[in-house]
């Protein structure tokens, strides 16, 4: 079973996407900001993870740039999943290393095709 962290600081966007990934075959870890993401991935990496930008403590960008830099932290594939949808925020991730970009609000069919789109189902 593929495993997927999802890092975001709303406990329900947490549960409503854990109920989503469940339902598509993913074992869920949960964080709540980008330093518990790191100490996560870091104790077990996981194939993906679904990620908020804007989180106190450490955002989702500056989790991405050190996940990208740590040993290992090449392999997930990370999904922004966000309300900063402009075109500038979205360049900054791809760049940091995200491989897609999904916006808030999200629902089933979006991250199913998000994560077909980059071969995780």
């Amino acid at each position: 079973m593929k495993s997927c962290l999802v890092v975001d600081d709303s406990k329900v966007i947490r549960m409503v996407a854990r109920r989503i990934l469940e339902e598509l075959g993913f074992e869920v870890v949960e964080a709540e900001d980008g330093m518990e993401a790191l100490e996560k991935c870091f104790s077990d990496m996981p194939d993906a993870v679904l990620l908020d930008w804007n989180m106190p403590i450490k955002s989702g960008i500056d989790f991405l740039r050190d996940l990208r830099a740590a040993p290992g932290g090449d392999e997930p594939v990370v999904v922004f999943c966000t309300t900063e949808n402009d075109l500038e925020h979205i360049q900054e991730a791809i760049t940091a290393g995200a491989n897609e970009y999904i916006m808030k609000p999200f629902d089933s069919e979006i991250i199913q095709a998000k994560f077909e789109q980059v071969g995780l189902i």
